[in-house]
């Protein structure tokens, strides 16, 4: 029976497309290159925030294109709590947290989203300390006692600073917000560039997993801070044939989704370049290939 589940459904990240693209055409794009779904973006930008006052009108309007092109916004990575932090020192900073949790739990239920990827940071422009992490953790099980009620799926990122860089560290949080609809989403790229043990860390959370970002880095080191984006997968220092030999021994099936950022004219052929990459790696771990060849 497992073998009919091996091969994974496979997202791309909107950033790793044109901004000046429309909807449609994102949608129409993804399914050209072969992905099953689109990861919609909800960052710390006017434009990018505002998508969570959308009118019923426009969203279930978004939702028949989904519908029209076969193709779903399986998950969203909100990324505007590193504007309006649930670790703040300011309590309307805090408000404004749960507000936008609250407003995008209700767009992802409208728009048939299953998960919603949360920013690990307790803050980001303001001095973190012992206080700024205990405001994250009760920030945490607030988001998710709403989405619990909502039924939406809540995944922290495995992140590129070194406050949540870790599964390890996730699962500690994990115990202190407890619920089943707090999870994680790792970024492979992230804990590999922090230098932990990709594998271990897998196979320590695949119970708690719910979704992937599969990114390339290069690694901290003493004299280098890394790098944490803008890299074509290949290109960087995270091994990808041990992480799906990973998944394969530890029955992991959950969605992948390719984080990538559309920075010039080679967005297509960057994101077929991490294609074949992948489908390399599967081809190594003797799984089925993401993507037709």
């Amino acid at each position: 029976m497992f073998e009919m589940l091996q091969r994974h459904r496979v997202g791309l990240y909107e950033k790793a497309l044109p901004d000046h693209f429309s909807w449609e055409q994102k949608l129409k794009e993804t399914k050209s290159l072969g992905f099953d779904f689109l990861e919609i973006s909800v960052d710390e930008s006017d434009e990018r925030r505002s998508r969570l006052d959308w009118d019923d009108k426009t969203i279930y309007e978004l939702k028949r294109l989904c519908e029209d092109n076969a193709l779903p916004l399986q998950s969203m990575c909100l990324s505007a709590h590193r504007k309006f932090p649930f670790g703040s020192a300011d309590a309307t900073i805090r408000q404004e947290a749960a507000i936008h949790m609250e407003k995008a739990i209700t767009l992802a239920y409208k728009l048939g989203i299953r998960t919603i990827q949360l920013a690990g940071y307790d803050v980001y422009y303001e001095p973190a300390n012992q206080e700024t992490h205990q405001r994250f953790i009760d920030g945490m099980k607030l988001a998710a006692k709403m989405a619990e009620r909502a039924g939406v799926m809540l995944a922290v990122e495995i992140m590129d600073t070194d406050y949540l860089n870790s599964l390890s560290k996730f699962e500690i949080l994990n115990r202190e917000v407890n619920s089943p609809y707090f999870t994680a989403y790792p970024d492979v790229g992230n804990i590999s560039g922090w230098n932990y043990d990709i594998c271990t860390e897998l196979a320590l959370s695949v119970p708690h997993i719910v979704q992937i970002h599969l990114k390339d880095t290069y690694k901290v080191t003493p004299t280098y801070q890394g790098q944490f984006r803008d890299l074509v997968i290949g290109e960087g220092d995270v091994d990808f044939n041990a992480i799906f030999d990973t998944l394969k021994a530890t029955q992991c099936v959950v969605p992948l989704v390719i984080e990538m950022w559309a920075k010039d004219d080679q967005w297509r052929t960057n994101i077929q370049q991490a294609q074949v990459r992948l489908n390399e790696a599967c081809s190594h771990a003797q799984l089925p290939l993401l993507f037709n060849q």
